[in-house]
């Protein structure tokens, strides 16, 4: 289980612990945890406010503060270190213009995109799971937090992530979940191309046929075909 970047997670947490505040393993870092996948994103959640964590994270990037976010490399790892956070108002379709911050996980999970993506794990290996994340993960299905075309329409892109998992995990659509992908993939259009690229590109090498019929299931081909 232990490896070198659970291994500098448990060593921080100790640090933030020793400041009095607690420091969580979050989203896709989890769920591929979980999973036994290889770690890549080291993605964490903490209880201390930005201005709290500057003073003991010597060093750490400040670009993404005012959204709660510092990026600090700790034993060789590179974390992104987020404060819990309540969210509103996507007026661009992408980020929120409002931003609470807060210290309860219960809090902090709604504003996530899919139940296998709002998991929390604490240095002792407790998994929080407030949705039914783990159960989604156990049968590789895809479920939307709340209302699907609310989810879609804060961001658009969340559409590209679903393919992505489904093609690249080999993951199933919970009915609502596929219903909404369906239904609402002309949202699409109010995000840059480039971030669609991006999602495209992180697919990896997946058999073009069934890329290309999940693309024309779901009638994204469209804003894929526009990158060319």
């Amino acid at each position: 289980m232990a490896n070198k970047e659970i291994d500098a997670y448990l060593k921080l947490a100790k640090v933030f612990k020793k400041q009095g505040f607690n420091l969580y393993l979050v989203g896709g870092t989890v769920r591929d945890f979980l999973s036994r996948i290889p770690l890549t994103d080291m993605d964490l959640v903490t209880d201390a406010m930005p201005n709290q964590m500057v003073p003991f994270l010597k060093g750490a990037d400040q670009t993404f503060i005012k959204y709660g976010t510092l990026k600090y490399t700790f034993d060789g790892v590179k974390f992104d270190i987020t404060t819990m956070r309540v969210e509103s108002g996507y007026d661009d379709s992408r980020h929120p213009s409002k931003i609470k911050f807060v210290t309860d996980l219960k809090k902090d999970y709604l504003r996530r995109d899919f139940t296998v993506n709002a998991m929390y794990l604490d240095s002792y290996f407790v998994v929080y799971d407030f949705a039914t994340g783990r159960e989604d993960l156990k049968n590789k299905l895809i479920r939307f937090i709340g209302n699907p075309k609310v989810r879609i329409k804060e961001d658009p892109l969340r559409i590209m992530r679903a393919i992505r998992f489904a093609l690249k995990y080999g993951f199933g659509f919970e009915e609502k979940t596929e219903k909404a992908l369906r239904k609402y993939s002309n949202y699409l259009k109010k995000i840059n191309p480039e971030k669609i690229k991006e999602e495209v590109r992180k697919i990896g090498d997946v058999d073009e046929g069934l890329k290309n019929k999940f693309f024309d299931e779901f009638n994204i081909h469209q804003y894929i075909d526009v990158l060319k």
